[in-house]
């Protein structure tokens, strides 16, 4: 194992033991359940961490169940054609250029598409142990750097702010995952460009590779 891989297992360590006391303190205001969706439709910007989490699991599930992989590449493939009009960046690799308003823009037409990770039947998550960060945090109030984003919107319907408080998160206060990341922060991709390979390398480029 690489120092960023070990880097990435505390990063995730960390976030899972705080995202649980967060969980614990918030009990009947958090309405997160297995097959609840909210979170799951639309695309959304992820990092080339991300990305390569997402492509490991795959390549994980196409040895142990290769129809199953093969629907999620396939759906994967089909949200590609879907966003490949107006994607705000480079096709071939997936890349997002950076654009915030146009990428804002982007999100809002494609705002029903689901995830291709999600599993129509079931509603649940296929590769959800590899499930990037933005989808870990959601639902809970959590603080990001110095900014305070609000809970899903289906959360904390009857709680006061004070409530809402009590159960905010710190999401990787130790900057753990720009350390991996390096100068590839900035870098930033889709779930479906990951999981067709041509998102994202397999691994965060060398520059990031720094803990």
């Amino acid at each position: 194992m690489t120092d960023w891989e070990a880097a990435d297992r505390q990063l995730l360590e960390n976030l899972e033991r705080a995202l649980a006391e967060g969980t614990a303190r918030a009990g009947a205001h958090l309405a997160c359940r297995p097959g609840c969706i909210e979170c799951c439709i639309g695309p959304f910007p992820i990092t080339l961490l991300d990305a390569w989490r997402l492509q490991r699991a795959l390549q994980e599930l196409e040895r142990n169940d290769p129809q199953r992989a093969a629907r999620i590449r396939e759906r994967a493939s089909n949200a590609i054609r879907e966003m490949s009009k107006d994607f705000p960046g480079d096709l071939a690799t997936g890349l997002l250029n950076g654009d915030t308003e146009a990428e804002d823009r982007f999100f809002e037409r494609h705002a029903t598409l689901p995830c291709p990770v999600l599993d129509p039947e079931t509603g649940l998550c296929e590769l959800y142990a590899a499930r990037p960060l933005s989808c870990r945090t959601f639902g809970l109030p959590v603080r990001i750097g110095d900014q305070d984003l609000p809970p899903c919107r289906l959360c904390f319907r009857d709680a006061s702010a004070q409530e809402i408080e009590a159960c905010r998160v710190a999401v990787d206060p130790e900057g753990l995952e720009d350390q991996i990341l390096g100068d590839a922060g900035g870098v930033e991709t889709l779930i479906a460009f990951a999981l067709t390979g041509c998102g994202a390398p397999a691994r965060p480029p060398a520059s990031s590779q720094r803990t």
